[in-house]
């Protein structure tokens, strides 16, 4: 057997790295890939000048690797925008004006939707998109912001067919839900998303949120999500990179062995809140049976927020992911966030993540390392 899974990547054909169960993850020597400054550039109006690239949905459309980032307006206020590029590294080309702002009148709603609540209902900002191809079509799950209900936030729906105008279906559920993603295949006949529900009375930290559930629908766009009451991941109590937070960050990317949830965790220190990357590997058939690696393959670092000396950062010692893109040779580019503040890439192999589940187990309910 291969003890360290030894997998050779490469971001471009002429520089070849080395990912394995000790370094499984190698970032882009030219990050950040994309920040405030660029896109500043092109939206000139005072008003939707930002200050912040982060958190950002990845698919690719045709040709074109499609980033959906967040941004912080000045004023505070977060919006989506769209940048494509040939190959997913650089080159990027930003749309010329943000693709989902707080919703008004004029935007595109279904017809079953209560427009009123939902315009209420995103007033404070569109923040963290997710992007699933599925039925030949874009969903994009995002975090929706009241204004003036403190941490009131509707996890919602919208669709798109080529990221240039976008329908939206309102929120998923009726209660607070921070981090939803949804799987690309359906599992027993339904559709199936991970959801992390947000906990308005423990403050940032512990109580649900340490837990991250499975959802079931029959309808993609219109269904009632069927939340499980217990979880299928939880942690806390212990000495581990997650235990005082997680949540599902990119959706589901398949390969031959299962599923990869690449996944938030943080543990509260004297210094803040560091957030790390996580992997589970969920059963093809049944994502409720998952493996979770006890061992984060992304630790922050000076590396992941190279700024300006002037340039403000939102929120130190924390990577963030809300998706990847998997390549035919096995290899998965993880687009994540550094500080909330710019925009970066990675490298990683499936080999080296499934090495990770399925060696250096840590039980999904209790956090009970398996492997010692």
């Amino acid at each position: 057997m291969d003890k360290l899974f030894n997998r050779t990547v490469s971001f471009e054909k002429e520089t070849k790295f080395n990912v394995n169960l000790n370094t499984p993850i190698i970032r882009y020597g030219r990050n950040p890939i994309l920040s405030s400054h660029d896109v500043n550039k092109v939206w000139a109006d005072p008003g939707l000048q930002v200050v912040t690239v982060h958190n950002a949905g990845i698919t690719q459309v045709e040709e074109d690797t499609i980033m959906l980032f967040r941004s912080h307006l000045r004023c505070g206020i977060s919006v989506l925008g769209v940048a494509r590029s040939k190959n997913g590294l650089n080159n990027w080309q930003i749309d010329p004006k943000p693709f989902m702002k707080p919703a008004t009148k004029n935007d595109s709603f279904d017809d079953k939707v209560n427009s009123e609540a939902l315009i209420e209902n995103e007033s404070g900002g569109v923040e963290d998109p997710r992007i699933t191809k599925i039925d030949n079509k874009y969903i994009i799950t995002y975090s929706a912001y009241h204004q003036s209900i403190k941490n009131r936030v509707r996890v919602s729906l919208a669709t798109t067919k080529d990221f240039s105008s976008v329908k939206r279906f309102g929120p998923m559920l009726d209660q607070d839900m921070r981090n939803v993603v949804i799987f690309p295949e359906k599992a027993k006949g339904k559709y199936v998303a991970l959801f992390r529900p947000n906990d308005s009375t423990e403050g940032d930290t512990g109580g649900i949120y340490t837990q991250i559930r499975l959802g079931f629908s029959e309808n993609l766009e219109h269904g009632k999500w069927q939340i499980s009451s217990d979880p299928i991941m939880k942690t806390g109590g212990g000495p581990s990179a997650f235990t005082d937070k997680i949540g599902p960050g990119a959706p589901p990317i398949r390969t031959k062995k299962g599923w990869l949830n690449i996944f938030h965790g943080v543990r509260s220190t004297m210094d803040g809140n560091p957030y790390v990357l996580g992997v589970a590997l969920h059963d093809l058939s049944d994502p409720s049976s998952v493996k979770v690696s006890s061992i984060p393959i992304l630790f922050p670092s000076q590396a992941d927020c190279q700024v300006k000396s002037s340039d403000y950062i939102h929120v130190p010692n924390v990577v963030f992911s809300c998706g990847g893109i998997r390549r035919d040779d096995g290899s998965i580019l993880i687009y994540y966030a550094g500080n909330d503040t710019v925009m970066n890439v990675s490298i990683t192999h499936e080999d080296v993540l499934t090495g990770l589940c399925e060696n250096y187990e840590q039980d999904p309910i209790t956090g009970k390392l398996l492997y010692m």
